[in-house]
């Protein structure tokens, strides 16, 4: 990769993962280049001063004079470009950018970007094995595991990049070859002023995209710039040429495309409807990049999931207890619920956390059809409780340990236990990765 000698100053507004990957590739490039962070001892500070010990860092509260000083503001997902020194360095003249918009001015090839409130991770990884399947030389990372900036690589036949909505918003021309928006539902509204914010962050995905894979469940996902451009589609029941879909045949569910059957819904290790919507989308996805379809095909019936997200744990005296601590959000939960009642039996939802400003109604008619009981934890407990107390019984808990318990003590034969908790985690615990850790660690001290 060539250096580029720059006289612009720029300033990384963020460290952890993220902003210690723009800083090494700006100081690469021969940038000047300083470190700004609201936090007195951010994560990677001690790489900074260690490795870069000429770059000025900036702890603490945000001084915008300061950084009204710099040409370019590379800012990192984890802080919102309202804040108050961005502004005002924005007023002043500054470019705010952030590490994708850094990514695909450098990347050489095709990139395969995924955004979506719920599922983009698994979606993410599953083309990536596909990509890997199909002889590829792929990259996978972006808003999961490797920073974006740190995948890049002449080597590279492919990228397969999550993309959030944080990182979305500082992304003026992104130019992936294949993109989707899987869906849209209430998420971070405590960092948007409305959905409509959050919506229109999650499409500029489609900025200079070639092939949009759009959700026809969902008209969210559909590019408000449609610029002719021709979809590639899913969806549940929606047999049409050039969309993947569903479809029962011979006493079978489907995954069809065009007229065609593929693959049934019981050859997949993956459990619950929705994640039927993510094998769709991939294979959509893994198609309009050339992919062949029997490699597709035959990692979509070998993927075994990921752990917290719909992830079985166990079968006790005929209860299945589930780990879907991924369910952050109240979409996440709707569609876990919806996807996973069981045919002979109810289901008891362990729930709660922080809610981050989210209307919880959407929930009551999932809740009304699929529970059995509600249990709650967490700072929006009681709020959660109060929006649906009225359709179902309702049990508050102060630990992991205590839900599980009760939900032992509730459960009947045929029912399944899910903890998904419409919320985030970080009330209570480090991540969703550790509360879904407490859950399968209390779950395998009752068998």
């Amino acid at each position: 990769m060539s250096v580029i000698v720059s006289d612009r100053r720029t300033l990384v507004v963020g460290l952890g993962k993220t902003g210690l990957s723009c800083l090494r590739y700006l100081v690469d490039q021969g940038r000047s280049v300083a470190v700004a962070d609201s936090r007195s001892a951010p994560p990677g500070l001690e790489t900074v001063q260690r490795d870069y010990p000429d770059v000025p860092v900036q702890c603490g509260a945000f001084d915008a004079d300061w950084f009204a000083g710099f040409n370019e503001l590379v800012v990192s997902p984890g802080v919102s470009i309202q804040t108050p020194a961005i502004r005002h360095a924005r007023e002043h003249g500054a470019v705010i950018r952030g590490d994708i918009d850094l990514f695909s001015e450098a990347a050489e090839a095709p990139i395969l970007a995924i955004t979506g409130s719920n599922g983009k991770t698994t979606v993410t990884t599953l083309v990536g094995e596909m990509a890997r399947a199909a002889g590829k030389r792929v990259a996978v990372g972006g808003n999961i595991g490797t920073p974006a900036l740190e995948l890049l690589s002449p080597e590279v036949d492919v990228y397969v990049l999550e993309v959030s909505s944080f990182q979305l918003e500082t992304t003026d021309k992104l130019g992936a070859d294949v993109a989707t928006v899987l869906n849209v539902s209430d998420d971070h509204m405590d960092r948007y002023p409305s959905k409509m914010a959050y919506f229109e962050a999650k499409q500029r995905i489609y900025n200079g995209c070639r092939q949009p894979v759009v959700n026809l469940d969902d008209a969210l996902s559909i590019p408000l710039a449609r610029d002719d451009l021709r979809f590639l589609c899913f969806g549940f029941h929606r047999i049409n040429p050039e969309t993947f879909s569903t479809r029962d045949d011979e006493g079978h569910l489907w995954i069809t495309y065009g007229f065609d059957n593929l693959i049934r819904s019981d050859e997949l290790k993956l459990l619950g409807t929705h994640n039927l919507s993510n094998v769709m989308a991939a294979l959509a996805i893994g198609f309009a990049a050339g992919f062949p379809m029997d490699t597709m095909l035959q990692v979509a019936r070998d993927f075994p999931g990921l752990p917290h997200r719909c992830q079985r744990v166990a079968d006790i005296r005929g209860v299945t207890w589930v780990n879907d601590s991924k369910g952050t959000n109240v979409g996440a939960t709707v569609a876990a619920l919806s996807s996973l009642k069981p045919a002979d039996g109810r289901i008891v939802l362990i729930a709660g956390g922080d809610g981050k400003g989210a209307d919880f109604s959407p929930l009551v008619r999932p809740v009304r059809e699929s529970c059995r009981h509600l249990i709650l934890m967490g700072c929006d407990a009681q709020r959660l409780g109060d929006a649906l107390s009225d359709i179902v019984t309702v049990s508050y808990v102060d630990t992991m340990d205590e839900a599980v318990s009760e939900a032992a003590r509730i459960a009947c034969a045929g029912d399944r236990v899910l903890l998904s908790p419409a919320c985030a985690s970080l009330d209570m615990y480090e991540d969703y990765q550790v509360r879904g850790d407490a859950f399968v660690r209390a779950v395998e001290a009752l068998s």
